[in-house]
């Protein structure tokens, strides 16, 4: 005899996983594993949302000085986007948490910004409607076809990314002049590679589906 009970040498008498208060050991771990870094900066971001409206809209929205904070708290906003998604690749912090709530907090960010600036006269509402309309429509798709996998961010859906960051920022600060028209054009790259990458989202979202229940019925 060793002194040790069979429960703890892993005995035979003992189904793999059955030891009391496993799921409930596996559930702790789980749950610890959402206060990491990347989920944090990604709550950070879903924070800043109300503050960066309330610094947008401050004295009827047309202070420049109340739109250069309000332009600091979006740029920030977008840099934890950067980085939560970067840190949680690399150093394995994807949790379910993070595929949720990351997306969200994107579209509340953007969402408030864009609906914020038409609100204001400074944006028309058709190219609010478009992007929100898409992002939208790629919520759904990604939970139409999540039984069969994840349709990976493309490098068209990352440049997308970049052009309506860099075109809402310069509509959040009181830009004039030449600067104003350089908005403009930026914009309406934005808005194009919008509507480019949504359509091709729907195209992988299709492929993916077929490839799924194809994989389904070969199993049946």
């Amino acid at each position: 005899m060793t002194g040790v009970p069979a429960s703890a040498a892993g005995g035979t008498n003992r189904r793999p996983g059955s030891a009391p208060g496993g799921k409930l050991g596996a559930a702790a771990v789980n749950q610890a594993s959402l206060w990491n870094i990347a989920n944090i900066l990604t709550m950070v971001r879903l924070v800043l949302v109300p503050g960066f409206v309330l610094l947008l809209l401050a004295d009827g929205g047309y202070d420049p000085v109340w739109r250069a904070w309000a332009w600091a708290a979006f740029a920030v906003a977008m840099i934890t986007d950067v980085f939560d998604g970067h840190l949680a690749r690399t150093y394995n912090l994807v949790t379910d948490f993070g595929k949720i709530a990351d997306p969200i907090a994107d579209k509340a960010i953007m969402g408030s910004a864009l609906v914020c600036l038409s609100w204001l006269g400074e944006l028309p509402w058709w190219v609010t409607g478009v992007i929100l309309g898409r992002e939208l429509g790629i919520t759904l798709l990604r939970f139409w076809v999540i039984r069969y996998g994840v349709i990976p961010a493309s490098r068209g859906g990352k440049l997308k990314t970049l052009a309506q960051g860099t075109a809402v920022g310069m509509y959040v600060l009181a830009l004039t002049g030449p600067l104003a028209t350089l908005r403009f054009w930026m914009m309406a790259v934005a808005v194009l590679l919008t509507v480019i990458t949504g359509l091709d989202y729907v195209r992988q979202a299709v492929v993916l589906r077929r490839r799924g229940m194809t994989a389904e019925r070969a199993e049946r």
